[in-house]
């Protein structure tokens, strides 16, 4: 029998836009599931409700008097897709080297390809400190971030925010009165918060996620704390260990969790702090054998991650590698192969040789990006229902024409600041995680043996 020469056909190319797959799903076209139908909506019809919109987070509590947006124009309301971003590269045109637009990895494929830098939260606000002479710094993201990039600018620069409902659920389950709260009744505990034991430690060193409000990062910078990210969580929890009996880990219970574990941290001395309990749900005997006190917060988008989830991709894709964020729940990050920030995830995608099935546990707007920009592998979002971040999604091309239209005319419009008696703590706090060093190796993730 002679050889046969087979060719093979090219993986079909993945539409980027999960606006575009959600329009599908509500008209019809496609068999796919959305958690929310309402997410086929322009923001703007949610902006003046209270809550954080259809999606990941719309069952979250929101606090009372969280920003809101005003009433946007008609004219961007009822403009196309195309007229929107005919109006958006305009704009920019106009403004030049004035303006710097940021897009967060979990923005919507509509509003990132107009951004001149892409990246996670701390990547971004890097990025705005190497354009010092840009008048104006449109960060597409969240209400937090926006924050972060307004303490590392310089005081003339103007932050915006598209849409000012932009918050994050994760970042509000910590308010300032909760911590401060809970700072008073840990002292009650151990003592004089600021007098360190024959070895030389403090009691608690408080340690926030980088996703959490400038009050907080205030509050850690004025007790001697540090700021972290999913890329160094680890390093920063060594650092704080070096100073600290132990550490006040918050917003999020998860990756504090999953990188302490990894360290080699029981399970048994990282005990829950519910803010809505005294001593947060604990007693006495346990925080004074805590290692990491948890706060009790999460992440919405991480949290429908599930080992089944997992188990059904194994069986379905023999050989999939499983990738998931360290803000999911450590029974999640176990079943996978690896865990690392979003930035990570992206390195390991590039960094691919050979054609792969990647199955990820992160934010489908990034997931479904890195398929169509990786079409020599199969790559999909863990969780099969279309589920977007909440609050990522209320940034639309509208809310980013309208502020850069308002650039040109003179006006700037949804302007974040930080008050100086926070930022200046604020800033110590993230001067003291850029001055922990990593170690040189990727120490961003971990593997896990399966």
């Amino acid at each position: 029998m002679s050889a046969v020469n087979i060719t093979l056909q090219p993986r079909p190319l993945t539409d980027a836009s999960v606006d575009h797959a959600i329009q599908a799903i509500v008209s019809g076209t496609s068999t796919a599931e959305t958690c929310n139908t309402d997410l086929a909506s322009g923001p703007w019809d949610f902006d003046i409700r209270p809550g954080y919109g259809p999606g990941s987070s719309m069952g979250d509590v929101i606090p009372t008097g969280s920003p809101r947006q005003g009433e946007l124009p008609r004219e961007y309301r009822d403009a196309s897709e195309a007229e929107l971003a005919e109006r958006i590269r305009t704009a920019k045109a106009i403004l030049g080297d004035r303006v710097v637009v940021l897009g967060h990895f979990y923005q919507r494929e509509e509003v990132v390809v107009h951004a001149d830098y892409v990246g996670d939260s701390f990547q971004l606000a890097n990025a705005a400190l190497e354009h010092p002479h840009a008048g104006a710094i449109v960060f597409c993201g969240v209400h937090f971030m926006a924050e972060t990039a307004d303490l590392l600018s310089r005081p003339e620069q103007s932050v915006i925010l598209p849409n000012l409902a932009a918050g994050c659920s994760m970042a509000d389950m910590a308010d300032i009165d909760q911590v401060e709260e809970c700072w008073e009744q840990l002292g009650e505990v151990y003592g004089d918060m600021d007098s360190p034991d024959a070895d030389g430690l403090v009691p608690v060193i408080p340690v926030t996620y980088m996703n959490s409000s400038a009050a907080i990062k205030g509050f850690v910078g004025r007790h001697g704390g540090i700021v972290c990210t999913s890329s160094n969580a680890r390093t920063v929890l060594e650092w704080a260990f070096e100073r600290g009996r132990r550490v006040l880990f918050f917003p999020d219970q998860h990756l504090g969790r999953n990188t302490a574990k990894a360290m080699g941290v029981p399970l048994e001395q990282m005990p829950m702090w519910n803010p809505r309990r005294p001593l947060g749900g604990s007693d006495a005997a346990s925080l004074a054998d805590a290692r990491v006190i948890l706060w009790h917060g999460f992440c919405s988008v991480h949290r429908r991650f599930t080992v089944d989830q997992i188990e059904k991709a194994r069986a379905e894709h023999p050989g999939v590698r499983v990738i998931v964020h360290p803000e999911c729940p450590m029974e999640v990050v176990d079943a996978a192969d690896e865990a690392g920030s979003t930035d990570y995830i992206r390195k390991a995608i590039e960094a691919a040789t050979e054609p792969t099935t990647f199955a990820i546990g992160t934010e489908v707007n990034l997931v479904q990006r890195l398929a169509a920009q990786h079409p020599q592998h199969e790559i999909f979002c863990l969780d099969p229902v279309v589920c977007p971040c909440s609050t990522m999604y209320r940034i639309h091309p509208g809310y980013l024409a309208w502020v850069l239209e308002g650039l040109v005319a003179g006006e700037v419009r949804n302007r974040i600041t930080v008050p100086q008696d926070v930022a200046d703590p604020a800033r110590l706090a993230l001067e003291r995680m850029l001055a922990a060093k990593p170690p040189a190796a990727p120490a961003a993730a971990w593997e896990n043996a399966s």
